[in-house]
């Protein structure tokens, strides 16, 4: 039997998945325990099961996902004193992200409906959500990494500003909150908001209400339905890449230890 380089190597990732496992002791000889060549062992799941490698292609999908597929983008236009953008972002986009950090970009743009009027910004919901959204624009600034952490603990607060610094204590304890509040009275407040602001009216199609959402830089009305109602199930069906087992309701078995 001859193999291709793409079943050769398939063949071999496998073999040294099983070297490591005891799932596959007594199982590794030089001819497939299937009807299926290596290349097909990982196609499905009942193959994978068929031919006894059910883990390891499992942990072969785990090492895909970040090799030459990019996560979906998705981008959210928002205001924070909005009760609809707060109810998507704890509801649907921060839990989302939560699952499926690994195929999933979130960037977060608070603005919203917002004007600027020479050297004043109007907001919606009057100076409060102004307020709300320089903070939130100063903490995307400073603490990118932790930033999502923060603006959710924010929005999931019964008050917005007065959660602004115990969330950002929780999350981000290395930075003061005089480091954000210095943001928000300074000229990187006001530059951060312009420029989302900018960002906003740069939208094709142009935004009607938000909270608006992008995929990979695209807005649809059909996928505006969709995230409402299931963004989880939008984000993996936009992922071009093998799914993960969250996606795709693989379960996966755990090691366990009991005391």
């Amino acid at each position: 039997m001859f193999w291709d380089d793409m079943e050769f190597q398939m063949f071999l990732m496998i073999l040294f998945l099983c070297s490591n496992s005891k799932v596959c002791e007594g199982r590794v000889n030089h001819k497939p325990p299937c009807g299926y060549p290596p290349s097909q062992w990982c196609r499905s799941l009942e193959i994978a099961i068929e031919c006894g490698v059910q883990k390891q292609c499992l942990e072969l999908n785990a090492t895909r996902l970040t090799a030459t597929v990019p996560p979906v983008e998705v981008t959210l236009y928002y205001e924070s004193l909005c009760p609809g953008c707060r109810s998507f972002i704890t509801q649907q986009l921060y839990p989302t992200w939560t699952l499926l950090k690994d195929i999933m970009r979130v960037n977060l743009v608070p603005y919203g409906n917002a004007q600027e009027m020479q050297n004043m910004v109007i907001c919606q919901h009057g100076e409060p959500e102004c307020h709300g959204n320089m903070i939130e624009a100063c903490i995307l600034h400073t603490s990118s990494n932790e930033a999502f952490h923060i603006i959710n603990c924010m929005e999931s607060a019964s008050n917005v500003l007065t959660a602004a610094q115990p969330c950002l204590q929780l999350f981000a304890p290395t930075i003061k909150w005089e480091t954000i509040s210095a943001c928000v009275k300074g000229p990187l407040g006001r530059s951060l908001i312009h420029e989302n602001g900018a960002k906003t009216r740069a939208l094709n199609p142009k935004h009607t209400h938000v909270p608006w959402v992008t995929f990979n830089g695209v807005y649809t009305n059909e996928w505006e339905d969709q995230a409402m109602s299931s963004l989880f199930h939008l984000v993996c069906s936009l992922y071009k890449g093998t799914k993960p087992p969250a996606c795709t309701g693989v379960l996966q078995k755990l090691d366990r230890s009991f005391c």
